[in-house]
């Protein structure tokens, strides 16, 4: 579904790169191509959330189409969350970036990137796509939970641009493993370094919340929770907390 080799096109400023990729949709214009912004003037995450997108940072997003079915597209927000690990653990080391449940990746607990996948029909079969990464290299905007950029460990970052090359080829990697294996090994490489299973989780389901154990993930990506009478609880979709790191 990720075409390796596409071409990276370079904005010094734009409203949101993953704007950029549904205008670019709505032209039936679905690359493949990456997006990249020195800075954006509205960014934007999860469910509308503001993403502040100062310049230093990593702000790219991935357009391509497929005959693949929206299910299985959703899937390569794992692939992206893996390929973004990789990235951060051979600058930092082995085992320090974590996977939070849809779209974060923690460092000490604290949110360093985040992914924003979006999509929606050609008119032609075909589906579009488009995979936005937010990844704090030098600074770290205030967000809805604690927050750290990797200039907090290292002496230097890489340019946004450099990152961005670098990422390609392990999303594009485990894009290929999802087409040719299915999800079963991305499930694998994210449960191991999923973040806080075993801990109490507080989930948000819209109107009503659930509490329980963060189990881990299901065969096809949802939220395993195990709640206090034994039951496993699976979500698809919500915000997820946890109570006890949110009050150290």
């Amino acid at each position: 579904m990720i075409a390796a080799a596409a071409p990276l096109q370079i904005f010094d400023e734009i409203d949101s790169t993953n704007a950029e990729a549904g205008r670019r949709a709505a032209r039936c214009e679905a690359g493949p191509i990456y997006l990249l912004a020195r800075v954006q003037t509205a960014g934007r995450g999860r469910r509308g959330r503001t993403w502040e997108s100062p310049a230093g940072n990593l702000f790219l997003t991935y357009l391509g189409a497929t005959m693949r079915p929206p299910a299985e597209i959703a899937l390569l927000g794992f692939a992206a969350g893996i390929a973004l690990a990789e990235f951060c653990d051979d600058l930092l080391g082995p085992g320090r970036s974590k996977l939070k449940w849809p779209n974060d990746l923690m460092l000490d607990r604290r949110k360093a990137a985040g992914l924003l996948l979006e999509s929606g029909a050609l008119g032609d079969g075909r589906n579009w796509f488009a995979i936005g990464l937010g990844l704090n290299l030098a600074a770290a905007p205030p967000t809805d939970q604690p927050t750290v950029a990797l200039a907090e460990f290292l002496p230097a970052v890489p340019a946004p641009e450099v990152a961005a090359r670098d990422l390609a080829p392990r999303l594009a990697g485990w894009a290929g493993i999802l087409e040719c294996e299915g999800f079963e090994p991305l499930q694998r490489a994210w449960m191991a370094r999923a973040y806080g299973v075993g801990e109490q989780v507080q989930v948000h389901l819209g109107g009503q919340s659930i509490r329980g154990a963060l189990r881990g993930l299901s065969s096809s990506g949802e939220l395993l929770v195990a709640l206090p009478n034994g039951q496993v609880h699976v979500i698809a979709a919500g915000d997820i907390h946890f109570p006890a790191a949110e009050t150290t």
